[in-house]
């Protein structure tokens, strides 16, 4: 009697829960990102980006409540992977999970900086001088240090989680893949643009779709899931 390992995609909980916070993190960061709060910012004008946030408060507001919203998600995605893959590899299922908590708790004091860069922006508008422009620029360039700091824990634990992924079957390999190798590619652009090396945006394009791809895969299919066959011969 030959025993023959199979595999089979099952919906549950738990892959619902995973396939949907891949989604929803990446879908409330990109909205925060892309249409609230960068949008206000001229790189080359500190003074032209005050007055833009000054004059948009509420989307700054509806910026720092999204990605609270986010950090929150990136927590309980975290939680669902360590759940899936602690059978795996519980070290390493471990540190990626308390990474992602690190990874959450940066990008929330991101936010204060931001509160309070909004206050400064309404006090220059109010009164503007050359001290408050400065003082605004700090604030800023404090928020970027932060906010790029947080993808660090974030990519390290990434590779840790899509690794494991992979080595676990879950969902198809070429996705884990996928991830591992975008997800790299992010990690080691974040760390030379730190140190003001231009790195090309494009090189950090193909990972965009992967949370979306990835997500919507598993809300659809489901997770792998083993089935021990038994054949007589």
């Amino acid at each position: 009697m030959k025993k023959i390992l199979q595999y089979s995609y099952k919906k549950s909980r738990l892959s619902i829960m995973l396939g949907a916070f891949l989604f929803l993190q990446a879908a409330t960061s990109l909205i925060s990102g892309a249409f609230l709060f960068n949008p206000l910012v001229d790189d080359s004008d500190i003074t032209t980006t005050m007055i833009n946030v000054a004059n948009n408060p509420v989307a700054v507001q509806a910026s720092i409540l999204v990605d609270i919203f986010t950090a929150i998600g990136i927590i309980i995605l975290g939680i669902c992977l360590y759940q899936l893959l602690k059978k795996t590899d519980k070290l390493l299922a471990s540190i990626g999970l308390g990474l992602y908590i690190f990874e959450a708790t940066l990008l929330v004091v991101s936010k204060y900086v931001v509160f309070g860069f909004l206050g400064l922006s309404t006090l220059y508008l109010e009164s503007p001088s050359i001290e408050l422009a400065n003082y605004g620029q700090i604030v800023l360039d404090l928020n970027g240090f932060i906010y790029s700091s947080h993808i660090i824990p974030f990519g390290i634990a990434a590779i840790i989680f899509y690794y494991l992924l992979f080595k676990s079957n879950s969902i198809p390999r070429w996705i884990s893949l996928w991830g591992v190798i975008t997800v790299s590619v992010v990690l080691i652009g974040v760390i030379l643009g730190m140190y003001n090396v231009d790195v090309p945006f494009i090189l950090l394009v193909p990972y965009v779709p992967f949370e979306f791809g990835a997500g919507i895969f598993i809300l659809i299919k489901g997770l792998k899931v083993r089935k021990t066959e038994e054949q007589n011969h």
